[in-house]
């Protein structure tokens, strides 16, 4: 269910306000990311810009990871500040606080166009590549495979190894969780080309058992050369921290995602990017950072 932005702010009404900006909050920011290629990189990468600029940190490190579940075990590892994760991925009563939800993933299952695959049923007694290791599109992926009674062998290839092998017929199928068009994806769409099978007909499944974080979602036409929308899986990405973060860094985060939202969309998004107050704030299961909520707070009321 969504709650309101008053409810979610009210909170933090006791937290004093005070200006995000009398300099670095920290010397050193770092953001567990994601693979070359995906979205979570381009995000994060364009994130640690505007954390510069707005002198959060003196220095912000973007890492390369496998994706979600990589990013909240740095994160519980305290090897990383920030770290961006699907929230189908982040396992029930972790220690954790996010500091807003940023956009929406979009799971996506890659055939080559000239292949017989037409529905998730063709690809049983195939191997596939079902993700990288320690990304939340092998977490999603399972849970479809499974929900869809698909048995099939996984592999679980990097975004861009994945792309070669289904170029080269070494995998009949790929899936991956990110932005559309995903630049890899794109690419590989202009030398082989792509088709993606719709996935619409199991978000009902899906949400009776994991509720509804699944959401239904169109890839539009147009995008990796498909002359009609399809609809796939989405799922929303959350900005993570853990609790003991102090309350000037969260603020002064937040303040960076909501005033400087239109320089964080990667330059070829077309999907849907949240980075607004009234999606910002609804990080649910999640509770907000209380710096965060204050933050939200200061400067919509």
């Amino acid at each position: 269910m969504l709650i309101s932005r008053r409810a979610v702010l009210l909170g933090a009404a006791a937290i004093p306000l005070t200006s995000c900006n009398r300099g670095p909050a920290v010397e050193r920011l770092t953001i567990a990311a994601g693979e070359v290629g995906g979205f979570y990189l381009e995000f994060a990468q364009l994130l640690a810009i505007q954390l510069r600029v707005a002198g959060v940190a003196r220095e912000v490190v973007v890492r390369e990871t496998g994706g979600s579940t990589d990013n909240l075990r740095l994160l519980a590892a305290r090897e990383t500040d920030l770290a961006l994760s699907l929230t189908d991925a982040i396992p029930s009563g972790p220690d954790l606080r996010a500091l807003g939800r940023v956009y929406e993933n979009y799971l996506q299952c890659v055939v080559r166009a000239d292949s017989p695959y037409k529905s998730l049923n063709d690809l049983a007694g195939t191997t596939i590549s079902a993700g990288a290791g320690g990304s939340g599109a092998a977490v999603t992926t399972a849970r479809l495979l499974t929900a869809a009674r698909v048995n099939c062998q996984q592999n679980h290839l990097p975004l861009e190894k994945a792309a070669t092998a289904l170029a080269d017929r070494q995998v009949a199928a790929m899936f991956w969780s990110g932005g559309v068009p995903t630049t890899t994806l794109d690419k590989l769409s202009r030398r082989v080309p792509i088709r993606l099978l719709p996935l619409g007909a199991w978000l009902a499944p899906l949400r009776r058992t994991y509720g509804s974080v699944y959401q239904d979602v169109l890839v539009p036409a147009g995008v990796y050369q498909a002359r009609t929308a399809v609809a796939v899986l989405g799922i929303p990405n959350l900005l993570l921290c853990r609790p003991d973060l102090p309350t000037a860094v969260g603020r002064a985060v937040t303040n960076t995602l909501a005033r400087q939202a239109r320089l964080l969309v990667p330059p070829a998004a077309v999907g849907a990017q949240y980075l607004n107050l009234q999606s910002l704030v609804v990080t649910n299961p999640i509770p907000l950072h209380p710096g965060a909520a204050a933050e939200y707070r200061r400067l919509y009321g």
